[in-house]
C-alpha cells in the first residue's frame, strides 16, 4: 500500500519530469559559470589518469562514481585529498571514540554508560547480525604471520586489479587502494570494551605499533530501498549498519588471510576489531571526501549509505588517488544534515575550523553518540544519511542530472538542495519498502536485549 505522502512525492516528481522543468533547469545550470576550483598543493600539476576500462577491474571495469564530476588530487604533508592539513595530525586512542566515551561514563547523560554496551542489540534482527559479526572479531581472524614463502605475484598494477576483482567477487560494492596515512592508525586499540566501565583505560588498551604502506578499502551499500522506507532512526537503522559492517568485515578478513598466504603482511580492520580509523583510509583510497558531519566521508554515488572495512598491507600495490567531486563547496551551502539532525549535533557553520591538525566542520560527536545510544524511537540513528542529497534516490536521469549539478560549484549545490527539498527527498518514509518488523517496547531504556559476550 502506498501512503499519501509517497503519492504526493511521486506525483510531484512525475509532473516535474513531464513538464520538462528539469530540462529547463539544466539550461539554467549551463549558463552558470563555474568558478575555478582551488586545487590542493599537488592537484594543479597532478599527472594521473584513472585506470582505463578493463584495467580498473575485470569484474567492475570502470570507476562507478555515478554522474558526479570527479577529478583526482594528491596526498602529501599539506593535503589528504581535499582535506587541508595545517599541523601535526595526532594518532588518538580508540578509547576516546564517542561510544567508548559513553562506556567510560564521560558523556553528560550518565544513562549512556549502562546503555552503551547493548544499544545496538535492542532490535532482534540487528542483534542477530551483530552476533554473527563476533565470529570475525578475534585477533586470530584479523591478523597473523604471513607465509614464510613469498609466492610469485604480478607487478603492482596487475596485482591491484586482481585484489579489486577479489573484493568485488566477495560482493563489495566499491573498492579502492590508497597509501596508508600514518596518522590513520589508532595510538591504542581496545582489548576490553566492557572493562572501560570499571577499570582504568590503561588496563583496557594496547598500543598500535603496526605501520604498513598500503590500505585496501572495501565498501558495502546499506540498501537503498530499506533507507527509503526508514525514518533514519527507527528499528532497522542499527541493522542497516550492522549488515554492512558484517559484510565488509567478512571481506576484509578473507582478503587479509589471502594476502598473508602469499607471503605478505596483512591486517583486517573492521567494526568488530579496528587497528585504524576509517575516514582517512577512505579518502586516501579515492572513495570519498570529508563532509559537514565532522569525520564522516561521503561517496559520490552512495553518499553516506555505506559502511567500510580495510586491509592494511605491505603487498606491492599501485594506490589510487584521492578524489574531488565538489563536496566541500556543496556541504558549505547545503546544511541539510544539520537542519534534520534530531539532536542538533551537526554544525551550521559555513567555514571549516582546525581540529587535530586538519580542517573540518566541527560537529559534536559526543552529542551524536549520546542520541544514538539513548534513542527510544528505534536503534541508533542514520538521519544524516537519510537526508543527504548525495544518497541515490530512484534510478532516473533526473537524479543523475542532480548529482552532476551538485558536483559543479556552490551555486549549483544550492539549486540541487532546493530541488531536493521541493520533492521531499529524505523526509519521506515509503511504506512499500518497509519490510521489517518493529518492536517499540524494546527501544525504551533500559534495553531488553543484551549484548553478547565478546570473543
Amino acid at each position: 500500500m502506498i501512503n499519501e505522502q509517497e503519492k504526493k512525492y511521486q506525483l510531484s516528481r512525475r509532473n516535474f519530469l513531464k513538464a520538462g522543468v528539469a530540462a529547463s533547469a539544466m539550461g539554467v545550470i549551463g549558463a552558470i559559470a563555474a568558478p575555478a576550483k582551488v586545487a590542493n598543493a599537488a592537484g594543479a600539476s597532478l599527472k594521473y589518469t584513472a585506470a582505463t576500462k578493463g584495467q580498473w577491474s575485470k569484474l567492475h571495469p570502470e570507476h562507478d562514481y555515478g554522474s558526479a564530476t570527479v577529478r583526482f588530487v594528491e596526498s602529501n604533508d599539506q593535503w589528504l585529498g581535499t582535506t587541508k592539513i595545517v599541523g601535526k595530525v595526532k594518532n588518538f586512542s580508540e578509547a576516546d571514540m564517542g561510544f567508548n566515551l559513553a562506556t567510560r561514563g564521560l558523556l553528560p547523560n550518565k544513562k549512556t554508560q549502562a546503555a552503551s554496551l547493548s544499544f545496538f542489540f535492542r532490535h532482534p534482527f540487528g542483534a542477530a547480525i551483530a552476533n554473527a559479526g563476533m565470529f570475525v572479531a578475534p585477533p586470530a581472524a584479523v591478523e597473523g604471520k604471513p607465509s614464510p614463502k613469498k609466492l610469485e605475484i604480478p607487478d603492482p598494477e596487475q596485482m591491484s586489479q586482481h585484489i579489486k576483482d577479489a573484493a568485488y567477487f566477495l560482493r563489495a560494492d566499491e573498492v579502492g587502494i590508497g597509501k596508508m596515512p600514518e596518522y590513520a592508525y589508532y595510538s591504542q586499540k581496545l582489548t576490553d570494551k566492557a572493562g572501560l566501565m570499571t577499570k582504568p583505560v590503561e588496563e583496557c588498551v594496547i598500543p598500535v605499533t603496526e605501520r604498513l604502506p598500503y590500505v585496501i578499502v572495501v565498501m558495502v551499500d546499506q540498501n537503498l530501498q530499506t533507507m527509503l522506507g526508514s525514518t533514519g532512526y527507527d528499528g532497522i537503522s542499527g541493522a542497516m549498519s550492522m549488515k554492512s559492517y558484517h559484510a565488509t568485515g567478512n571481506i576484509a578478513v578473507i582478503l587479509a588471510t589471502y594476502i598473508r598466504s602469499l607471503g605478505y603482511n596483512a591486517r583486517a580492520n573492521h567494526a568488530f576489531n579496528y587497528n585504524a580509523v576509517m575516514p582517512p583510509a577512505v579518502i586516501s583510497a579515492g572513495l570519498g571526501e570529508l563532509s559537514r558531519t565532522g569525520d564522516c566521508s561521503i561517496h559520490p554515488r552512495l553518499g553516506f549509505r555505506h559502511k567500510v572495512a580495510a586491509v592494511t598491507t605491505d603487498l606491492p600495490l599501485a594506490p589510487d588517488k584521492p578524489i574531488d567531486f565538489g563536496l566541500q563547496d556543496f556541504c558549505r551551502v547545503c546544511k541539510k544534515c544539520a537542519e534534520n539532525c534530531p539532536n542538533q549535533s551537526i554544525t551550521y557553520d559555513s567555514d571549516l575550523v582546525e581540529y587535530n591538525g586538519y580542517l573540518r566542520w566541527n560537529s559534536d560527536m559526543r552529542k551524536c553518540a549520546e542520541f544514538r545510544i539513548l534513542n527510544e524511537d528505534g536503534v541508533s540513528c542514520g538521519r544524516c544519511m537519510k537526508v543527504c542529497p548525495w544518497n541515490s534516490k530512484e534510478d532516473s536521469w533526473f537524479h543523475q542530472a542532480g548529482t552532476w549539478i551538485g558536483s559543479k560549484n556552490g551555486a549549483s549545490a544550492k539549486l540541487l538542495k532546493t530541488i531536493d527539498d521541493m520533492f521531499g527527498y529524505g523526509t519521506e518514509s515509503i511504506d512499500k519498502y518497509r519490510w521489517w518488523l518493529e518492536w517499540p517496547e524494546m527501544y525504551k531504556y533500559p534495553a531488553v536485549a543484551q549484548a553478547p559476550q565478546t570473543h
